[in-house]
């Protein structure tokens, strides 16, 4: 794989699904991943997040709830148009929206070249500890397609190393 890849898993513990992405990066956490992709929780943290896509990542998998107009449960891969420049709210430091990170981002100087978002319908975002029986049913699903998605990302990168005498694309 190309550079580098960070997979954050994304979401407050304290509203019910809306920790689905927090849940996700624990189980691969427990996963082998491939060569240069690092798997962490940042909950709430999105200040933190931004700094750390300072360190240098060509590609970024976030894991979050996200309200899709699908069934509880739904999984799905989305990769989204991304406009530093448009009108974004000012920084929290526990703000975990992803526009508002990469936007912080954007103005400390950073960027990722590709971000795509690993999301699941949510069915309860209200306060309230653990996931509801169709999220948390969907957990491991949504580690295999984190995978799928790394291996996908990874066919797409250029190589590391172009081979003797040729170029890299």
């Amino acid at each position: 794989m190309s550079g580098h890849t960070l997979v954050a898993g994304i979401g407050n513990v304290f509203l019910s699904d809306d920790a689905f992405g927090v849940e996700v990066a624990h189980r691969l956490a427990g996963r082998s991943l491939p060569e240069g992709v690092r798997a962490e929780d940042y909950g709430i943290r999105g200040l933190h997040l931004a700094y750390e896509l300072l360190e240098g990542y060509d590609t970024l998998v976030l894991i979050d709830a996200v309200p899709i107009g699908q069934p509880p449960g739904t999984l799905a891969v989305i990769e989204p148009e991304v406009d530093a420049d448009e009108g974004v709210p000012v920084v929290d430091a526990h703000t975990m929206n992803p526009d508002v990170v990469l936007a912080t981002l954007a103005r400390l100087g950073g960027s990722v070249g590709r971000t795509v978002i690993v999301g699941c319908q949510p069915a309860d975002l209200r306060e309230g500890m653990g996931l509801s029986p169709a999220v948390a049913a969907v957990v491991d699903d949504a580690a295999d397609l984190c995978l799928e998605v790394l291996a996908a990302v990874a066919v797409e990168a250029p190589p590391a190393h172009p081979p003797e005498g040729g170029t890299s694309r």
